[in-house]
């Protein structure tokens, strides 16, 4: 059997005791989305689009405004940071270095992919502009992240809970990056 690093235990495993034990776990498994039997990363990047594309939907945001890129900044920070807290804690409690149970990792890459959107406004007057960048965010994100593209396989390297989200949080740049890259081209094609 080849070992992989969800099959390599850097600690022994330990039981949860405290609210704050079970609360990490329950974030750190995106809300147990991450108990998926089939591509739990995957569907733990489903949960968020889902959510990005609600919010943008019922005006929570809007996702075309220069504006919103600060309020989406400040959530994927968020995200971001207690991610590393209590994926840290939950590889403890569930004895592997990146368990795959562990989905804020997704979380907060794909909450990043989608950071980019406010610096294409122009495309907000395109008819599903909103529905494709969604759709596109989710599927070049999930890209990134299986192939891991330089430098985010060599995140994994990292220690603890910053290891476990630093490659989804690059993976997250590479893919929004792209995808502004693209809209760029389109605004350019079809606002021009």
């Amino acid at each position: 059997m080849r070992l992989t690093k969800a099959a390599v235990c850097d600690h022994p495993r330990m039981q949860p005791r405290t609210p704050g034990d079970y609360l990490a776990l329950v974030w750190a498994m995106g809300f147990f989305s991450g108990y998926a039997p089939i591509a739990p990363g995957t569907v733990g990047s489903a949960v968020v689009g889902v959510l990005y594309y609600a919010g943008g939907k019922l005006g929570w945001f809007q996702p075309f405004a220069p504006d919103s890129a600060w309020g989406l900044l400040l959530v994927a920070a968020l995200v971001s940071y207690t991610g590393i807290w209590a994926s840290d804690r939950a590889a403890h409690f569930l004895g592997a270095k990146d368990p795959r149970e562990v989905v804020v990792d997704e979380f907060a890459g794909q909450l990043i992919t989608y950071l980019f959107l406010p610096l294409a406004p122009n495309l907000s007057g395109l008819s599903g502009a909103f529905e494709v960048w969604v759709i596109a965010g989710f599927l070049v994100f999930r890209a990134f992240d299986i192939l891991k593209v330089y430098p985010a396989r060599q995140c994994e390297a990292l220690r603890g809970g910053l290891g476990i989200m630093a490659d989804d949080i690059v993976a997250g740049l590479q893919a929004g990056l792209l995808l502004l890259t693209l809209a760029k081209i389109g605004e350019y094609v079809l606002c021009a």
